[in-house]
């Protein structure tokens, strides 16, 4: 039945282009993107730089993210993976479809970014460790980085074992923040803490459904691009600038938002610096 339905999609997974519908959500996205990072930045620019970091955290998310839709909708950051599928027959030999699935390199590129990015908030909101961030960051990469390996794997055996270890990746992160982030955070003020459930469980619970989306997109291709397109718009606008306008809004709020001195607000001060040319003492 699989093979059938694909075979008779063929002329649209063919296309070197996505369809009409893919490309208005991914110029409606670029837009909501361009639009979030502008008024993320004003947001930054009307606090003192010493409350700046989530905002500059969160504008650059959403800057990322502009970038990549618009590769998308004008065309670009787009490959093809080739698929095979062979059908047999009781009477003949076995015939073949060449199906050419379109692969969109600029999202992973986008989330191999973005997504490290929205950690360090979620992190730095908690006041998770630096040995707690570090793991939680590099186990995020990974996660992108077999998915895209996966997305442009012809086998079906090597493709979900990619997928496997992109999930393994992920329980990581969840441990990181569910964990980890949760006990920490419960020794700040109630506030903050309650927050900090609240979004980090929101967050987590649409990155579950963006692996649910590549397995039916990319790995089953029970869908088609346009519908792939569709549903990434919508989980990345919920991801991006509606956890930003809530980060910021909330946090800002609070009587006790972070404020960061040091080389953040004022550079390297004078106790510490590099001299070149300058003699050690007692040389």
């Amino acid at each position: 039945m699989l093979a059938k339905r694909l075979s008779g999609k063929s002329d649209e997974l063919q296309s070197p282009r996505s369809q009409r519908l893919g490309l208005t959500f991914a110029r409606v996205v670029f837009v909501i993107m361009l639009l979030s990072s502008i008024a993320f930045y004003v947001m930054a620019f009307r606090v003192p730089v010493q409350k700046r970091l989530f905002h500059i955290l969160t504008a650059f998310i959403t800057t990322f993210a502009t970038l990549s839709y618009y590769a998308m909708a004008v065309g670009d950051g787009i490959g093809e993976n080739k698929i095979v599928i062979k059908h047999e027959h009781n009477h003949g030999p076995a015939t073949f479809d060449h199906i050419f699935r379109q692969v969109y390199w600029a999202r992973y590129i986008d989330w191999s970014v973005t997504t490290p990015l929205l950690l360090l908030d979620l992190a730095f909101l908690a006041g998770l460790s630096g040995a707690n961030i570090l793991v939680a960051v590099i186990a995020d990469v990974i996660m992108i980085l077999t998915g895209l390996f996966a997305a442009f794997t012809v086998d079906e055996g090597p493709k979900w074992g990619w997928y496997a270890f992109a999930c393994i990746a992920y329980l990581t992160v969840i441990y990181q923040l569910a964990i980890n982030g949760r006990s920490v955070v419960l020794s700040k003020d109630s506030k903050t803490a309650t927050f900090f459930s609240a979004i980090a469980g929101f967050t987590l619970i649409l990155w579950t459904i963006y692996p649910i989306v590549w397995g039916i997109a990319d790995g089953s291709r029970h869908i088609n691009v346009d519908a792939e397109i569709i549903a990434y718009a919508v989980l990345d606008i919920l991801a991006k600038p509606v956890f930003g306008f809530w980060l910021l809004f909330t946090h800002d709020n609070f009587s006790s938002s972070t404020a960061i001195e040091g080389f953040w607000a004022h550079g390297l001060g004078k106790e510490g610096t590099l001299r070149v040319g300058d003699d050690d003492e007692g040389a």
